[in-house]
C-alpha cells in the first residue's frame, strides 16, 4: 500500500445488478459488490471476461445505476442523483481510460486535452498550461502538436490519459488500459498512470487481464460470482 493513501475517495456500497430480471435468462452480474478506494491508491480489479468488470466499472462512473447499493464519492451518495447532476458529476470528478485511445483525430494531442476542460468552463490558457503539464508528465511533451495519426500507440495512450485527467478528477476507472499495447510499451503506460495517480492524488480503479501489471498497484481485487474478493 501506498504510504501516502488518504481516505477513501471512491465507496461501493452492496452493487447489485441483473440484467432482464425477472424473465426467463436472467442474468446476475452484481450480487453484491463493496469496495473502498483512497486516494492516491491504484486497485487492480481482475476477472474473466463477462464477469462484470466493465458492468462494475460504469457503475462506478455513474454511467450505469445499480439496482440496489450505493456509490459514494468522498462522504456524498451519488446514487439518486438526476440526469443533470450525474452528468456534472462525471465531468467534474471522474476520468476514463479505455483499451482503445478514441482521440479526436482531427485534434492535436493538446487540443485533446484542452477541449474537455474548455467544456467545463475554464479558460483557454489555463487549460493549455494544463494539458502541456500533463504531456511533459507522461514523457510526450514533444508530441503537443502531433495528431494522433502522427503518434505511436503508447503514445496515443498516454494521450488519452492526460486527457482523462484534463479536468482533475478524484476517480481514474480504466478499462484494459494497456490492452492493445506491446509488453514493452504497456510498461511505460503504466508507469505514466502510476505517476499521474500519484501526483493527483486520485483513486484509481483498473480493470486488466494482465497480472503482471496488476501486481504492481497497490491492492488486487477480484470479481467472482458477483462480488468483491481480496487478493
Amino acid at each position: 500500500m501506498n504510504d501516502a493513501v488518504s481516505e477513501p475517495v471512491l465507496h461501493l456500497d452492496g452493487l447489485t445488478k441483473t440484467y432482464n430480471a425477472g424473465q426467463p435468462g436472467e442474468v446476475k452480474v452484481l450480487t453484491g459488490v463493496d469496495l473502498e478506494i483512497a486516494g492516491g491508491e491504484m486497485v487492480a480489479l481482475v476477472a474473466p471476461s463477462g464477469a462484470g468488470k466493465s458492468t462494475l466499472l460504469h457503475m462506478a462512473g455513474l454511467l450505469d445505476t445499480p439496482d440496489t447499493g450505493r456509490v459514494f464519492f468522498g462522504a456524498r451518495d451519488m446514487t439518486g442523483l438526476n440526469d443533470h447532476a450525474r452528468t456534472l458529476a462525471r465531468r467534474q470528478d471522474v476520468g476514463f481510460v479505455y483499451q482503445f485511445h478514441h482521440l479526436l483525430p482531427e485534434f492535436s494531442a493538446r487540443e485533446n486535452i484542452v477541449l474537455p476542460q474548455l467544456a467545463s468552463g475554464l479558460g483557454e490558457t489555463a487549460a493549455r498550461t494544463r494539458a502541456d503539464a500533463l504531456l511533459e508528465q507522461v514523457g510526450v511533451a514533444a508530441r503537443a502538436e502531433h495528431r494522433p495519426a502522427e503518434m505511436s500507440g503508447g503514445e496515443q495512450q498516454r494521450v488519452a490519459i492526460c486527457r482523462a485527467l484534463a479536468n482533475a478528477p478524484r476517480i481514474l476507472l480504466a478499462d484494459e488500459p494497456t490492452g492493445n499495447l506491446d509488453p514493452g510499451t504497456s510498461d511505460q503506460v503504466f508507469d505514466a498512470l502510476r505517476g499521474l495517480t500519484r501526483n493527483e492524488g486520485m483513486a484509481a480503479l483498473i480493470a486488466t487481464h494482465n497480472l503482471d501489471l496488476a501486481a504492481r498497484m497497490d491492492r488486487v481485487v477480484r470479481l467472482e460470482d458477483g462480488r468483491i474478493v481480496s487478493g
